[in-house]
């Protein structure tokens, strides 16, 4: 999500969508998401850690689950100073020590990605890869610039569709809460928190009636963040810190492993595939 940092101006955010109309109303929104970029900055830089190999102990033996992270900068990891704090290590990691062997991590997320981005995340994938599990974050970066919710939802779902038909089990991050950001200020933080939940909502409705299953971050890890900022995000104050990442692998955790078959209880904040799907 690092443009969203470059998208707060324009974002002033999706003005007329959401009933700020006014002149004095939209010149307010326009200073504060100034200031919002000035407060966060560049901090991070545009690129994550490489964090793609196969992750195991010594103990774990037998072939490789492949694990494939698709998304914006939350799933490619910036913030991490470690490749093994990225979401995707995290993710890879408690996969291997649940299930007592290696899982190969390919990352094909970009710093920036809007849904759109998914299916050339996908088209840049060796022709002939298919990876066992998929987990897709994404989302923030439409919010910021001011893309349609159906249009957004509808990206989503020709990627899952597309890996579901690959024989990929799916797993989808819907979009975190914007309203966890304090560096933004009101009211245009309250309304970015309003329309990353319609988004969150409509990704969840297109993973479930397709076949994957849906986690809301909003609902499984926001609270965290919004209790808990100075530890849960990195030192832009933007994206999750190695804590921030930890928390979030742990909570995207049970529906993967369910997703590959494992009969687990469903937490709060997970949602599984429909009947029939």
């Amino acid at each position: 999500m690092s443009r969203t940092r470059k998208a707060l101006v324009a974002a002033g955010v999706a003005l007329a969508g959401i009933g700020v109309t006014t002149g004095g109303g939209r010149e307010l929104l326009r200073r504060q998401a100034a200031i919002a970029r000035a407060r966060i900055g560049k901090p991070l830089g545009e690129e994550a850690i490489p964090a793609d190999k196969v992750w195991k102990r010594k103990s774990y033996d037998g072939t490789p689950l492949r694990l494939l992270v698709l998304g914006d900068s939350i799933a490619a990891g910036l913030g991490a100073e470690r490749p093994k704090d990225t979401l995707g290590a995290r993710i890879a990691r408690g996969l291997a020590a649940e299930l007592r062997r290696p899982v190969a991590l390919r990352t094909a997320a970009v710093v920036g990605s809007e849904s759109s981005a998914l299916a050339g995340q996908l088209d840049a994938l060796p022709a002939t890869y298919r990876a066992d599990v998929a987990v897709v974050v994404v989302g923030g970066n439409d919010v910021t610039h001011r893309v349609p919710v159906a249009t957004s939802a509808q990206h989503l779902e020709d990627a899952v569709v597309r890996l579901r038909e690959q024989g990929t089990s799916v797993v989808v991050g819907t979009c975190p809460d914007l309203g966890a950001l304090r560096p933004v200020p009101q009211p245009l933080r309250s309304l970015g928190s309003r329309m990353s939940r319609q988004l969150a909502s409509a990704q969840a409705e297109v993973a479930v009636r397709n076949g994957a299953h849906a986690v809301s971050l909003a609902h499984v890890v926001g609270p965290f963040f919004i209790t808990n900022p100075d530890e849960m995000f990195s030192l832009d104050r933007f994206h999750p810190s190695a804590l921030g990442y930890k928390r979030t692998a742990k909570a995207l955790l049970p529906s993967v492993l369910a997703a590959l078959g494992h009969d687990l209880p469903v937490p709060f904040g997970h949602r599984p595939p429909n009947v029939g799907a």
